[in-house]
């Protein structure tokens, strides 16, 4: 099996990827939505719908190498065209692995990178503030003499 593709079934157990049309629409317009997947063989109509769910959203949309039973197969849901990644570094691993096998996907994995990059670095952020703000913030040792208002 397709080392991508494998990423899809671990997204799919974690609960970190909305498949078929409905809840990809709904994923995306929650603001929840990282990248949108289309199969290569999905219709017209599902393509025009993919594409007006990530008009006007920073959500990138990538029609996939695979067919509608590939994603069939791996999801659990029969007759799948789409898919949204709800987990930001899911997404970039997999774009990272599409990427490998296909160098057209390279310009998007990035992207999913530096994403990525970011959420960690908040993540870490926030953690540091409660972190703080529970067992304080050690403070310098304040200076002698007189001492100026904050203005």
């Amino acid at each position: 099996m397709n080392k991508a593709l494998s990423y899809i079934g671990i997204a799919k157990k974690a609960g970190a990827i909305a498949v078929g049309e409905t809840n990809s629409g709904a994923a995306i317009r929650s603001g929840k939505g990282r990248i949108l997947v289309l199969a290569s063989d999905a219709s017209g109509n599902a393509r025009r719908r993919a594409e007006n769910f990530v008009f006007g959203t920073t959500v990138p949309l990538v029609v996939l190498p695979y067919t509608k039973e590939d994603l069939a197969g791996i999801t659990g849901v029969s007759g799948c065209s789409m898919a949204v990644f709800t987990d930001v570094g899911l997404a970039a691993v997999f774009m990272a692995a599409l990427a490998e096998n296909e160098p057209s996907f390279a310009e998007t994995a990035e992207l999913m990178a530096k994403r990525n990059e970011k959420a960690l670095m908040l993540k870490r952020e926030a953690a540091a503030h409660a972190r703080n703000r529970k067992k304080g913030k050690a403070v310098k040792a304040a200076a002698m003499g007189k001492r100026r208002k904050n203005i």
